[in-house]
């Protein structure tokens, strides 16, 4: 087993009990085709891994998860199942998966004719008396487009209706309410939007990010820009969002969503919208997580090690795809916004 200072290897990762994070490593990392007998070794146990087995057994008849103590979902059933889409996805199915063809026939059963999903419960304890917030429509968008279906016509129509909430300044507000904009707590702020919600904007941003085209378009990259304004570098939350959905750390909140500011899932937001290191934040991002890797070139993740593998795949394919954005000759975005330090609460000067 190869150190640090001889050259990471992802096989590393192969050591990991999940069939699911084996067969990712194999097929991400080492490049190894469909057809290799490692990766069709693994094929028959996928399913019957632990990680999959437990979500699909929590599964309703009808395609959905419910809240009452089944898994640690947020409360709700749309939130639910957007969670439990999103955890297949991560675990490497797809719509060619049955449940989550259901899944996905649920979310599409709920939605409105606008293309958006209702707001519901989900906003009564953390939004009481909003009328729109952008989570309603990116949590189930991002579910759908991580599943593999963004280009499906039910979806582009939510896509425009997320656009179209949008601030001028490209940012996504925490909603609307009585027709104003919703109050924007300190740890949601962006440096550069006055309405501004990093939750919302983040959770947006990665129903773009996983569109094939629009992930390269002004929309995503502006709000790329916004949620790079904060560079905060939280060692402890490197890998929060990969650890989420692999099911080691809890999914609960709405507002609150993407209240966790995690380096890692900005790092691959980059990567995705087509962002390389010419870009001084990105680069200062990506040497922040290369400067996190253990003895053996892989991530460790404090609060739940078990994560450590999962954390470890996200950050490794993260790196790499950014580096293939510099040799494909992607545009890098050079931002138009100034590089300002970020305070959560900044003091209030005193009139007198």
């Amino acid at each position: 087993m190869k150190r640090l200072d001889e050259s990471p290897d992802p096989r590393v990762l192969l050591s990991d009990p999940s069939a699911c994070l084996r067969s990712l490593v194999l097929r991400r990392l080492l490049h190894r085709p469909a057809r290799d007998p490692e990766v069709l070794e693994l094929v028959p146990l996928l399913r019957r891994d632990p990680m999959v087995s437990g979500l699909l057994a929590l599964q309703r008849k009808d395609g959905s998860w419910r809240r009452p103590g089944e898994g640690r979902f947020a409360q709700g059933p749309l939130v639910a199942t957007s969670v439990a889409l999103s955890r297949l996805a991560f675990l490497g199915f797809d719509g060619a998966f049955p449940p989550v063809r259901r899944a996905a026939a649920w979310l599409y059963g709920t939605q409105r004719k606008d293309g958006s999903w209702p707001l519901g419960d989900e906003g009564d304890e953390e939004g009481r008396g909003y009328s729109m917030m952008p989570l309603q429509t990116a949590l189930p968008l991002g579910a759908l487009a991580r599943a593999g279906f963004a280009e499906d016509p039910r979806s582009e129509k939510a896509y425009e209706w997320l656009l179209a909430q949008r601030l001028p300044d490209g940012a996504w507000p925490t909603g609307t309410a009585s027709g104003v904009h919703g109050y924007v707590a300190g740890y949601r702020k962006l440096a550069h939007s006055r309405w501004g919600c990093r939750s919302n904007t983040t959770a947006s941003l990665v129903c773009l990010a996983h569109h094939p085209v629009r992930a390269k378009g002004g929309e995503a990259r502006l709000a790329l820009d916004h949620l790079l304004g904060r560079e905060t570098r939280e060692k402890t939350t490197l890998g929060f969002e990969a650890a989420r959905l692999a099911g080691f750390e809890e999914a609960r909140g709405f507002i609150t969503f993407h209240g966790v500011h995690d380096p890692a899932l900005l790092l691959e937001l980059s990567a995705r919208c087509g962002a390389t290191a010419e870009d001084g934040r990105v680069a200062d991002l990506a040497a922040f997580a290369e400067a996190q890797r253990g003895p053996f070139g892989a991530w460790d993740y404090a609060a739940d090690p078990r994560a450590s593998g999962w954390v470890s795949c996200a950050v490794w394919t993260a790196l790499e795809t950014l580096r293939g954005n510099a040799e494909g000759a992607e545009t890098s975005m050079h931002s138009a916004m100034p590089r300002t330090p970020f305070r959560a609460y900044p003091k209030n000067r005193r009139r007198y």
